[in-house]
């Protein structure tokens, strides 16, 4: 019974402060700082740390959207300059081929104008056969060939039939017998598909 009275003054007297005691002291005595001291200095920190963070996070924001606008205003830039440049290309896609056309046509204009000064008949052929063969040789330096069609079998990716005929023999049969219209490649690119006679 003793014992537990001693026990019960002791705590007693631990949990009461005394009234005349300094805030040191009762810091001293509760073993940490007072709840006032402690809000005041939490709060205290809390504007330390945030105050600095917000200024970074703020310059951080600010940089990366003046970095997001410079790029897209570049981007722009690109797309309309690469636009233009479309648009030019292809409004001067065909210069190359037109130069080296003209000289054909001055040499047509030449031998209209020599066909109404003469009777010779064999010098006109002669001379619309030169221009023929110049103007050949040019759209084949432009990568133009002409289709090997007749004697060839059919084929749908390259030829359009345009009817079938009995084929005269039978290793014609299922092949061009005759050609309509000449087929052209561009670059071993098919521009235009021959028209052909199949034999059946």
């Amino acid at each position: 019974m003793e014992n537990k009275d001693i026990m019960d003054e002791q705590s007693s007297t631990n949990t009461q402060q005394p009234d005349n005691l300094t805030t040191d002291e009762a810091v001293t005595i509760n073993g940490g700082e007072p709840e006032a001291v402690i809000e005041e200095n939490a709060a205290d920190g809390i504007v330390a740390e945030t105050a600095p963070a917000d200024n970074k996070v703020g310059s951080e924001i600010a940089e990366l959207k003046d970095k997001y606008l410079r790029l897209y205003a570049d981007f722009e830039n690109f797309r309309r300059r690469t636009a233009k440049e479309k648009l030019d290309l292809i409004g001067t896609a065909n210069e190359g081929l037109l130069k080296a056309l003209i000289p054909v046509v001055d040499d047509f204009e030449r031998a209209v104008q020599s066909m109404e000064k003469t009777d010779d008949v064999a010098a006109v052929k002669e001379g619309v056969l030169l221009i023929y063969n110049k103007l050949v040789k040019t759209l084949e330096g432009k990568g133009l060939k002409p289709m090997v069609s007749k004697g060839e079998p059919f084929d749908a990716d390259l030829h359009e039939s345009v009817t079938q005929f009995p084929a005269p023999s039978e290793d014609l049969k299922g092949k061009v017998i005759d050609e309509i219209e000449k087929g052209y490649y561009l670059n071993d690119k098919v521009i235009r598909f021959a028209k052909v006679i199949v034999g059946s």
